[in-house]
């Protein structure tokens, strides 16, 4: 299974930006959505911002991530 992940770019030079994944930090590559700046909220898949959303998108997205995470945790045994 593939999974784009929304992070918040906080730094862009050239075709590369830095992007926050919920204090995780990770250098990416703009090249397919040119048009995001710091500040911009992208989608990324491995390792490319693949295209740009708004906060509320991303936010709701990281719920979703974080409920399947605390339902993978609820349903393991040890």
């Amino acid at each position: 299974m593939c999974l784009a992940v929304p992070g918040k770019i906080v730094e862009c030079a050239d075709e590369q930006a830095v992007v926050d994944f919920q204090g995780n930090r990770m250098k990416i590559s703009t090249v397919l959505t040119p048009e995001a700046t710091v500040g911009t909220w992208v989608l990324v898949h491995a390792g490319f911002a693949i295209s740009t959303l708004d906060e509320h998108d991303a936010m709701e997205t990281w719920d979703y991530l974080q409920s399947l995470k605390d339902a993978n945790q609820d349903s393991d045994p040890s």
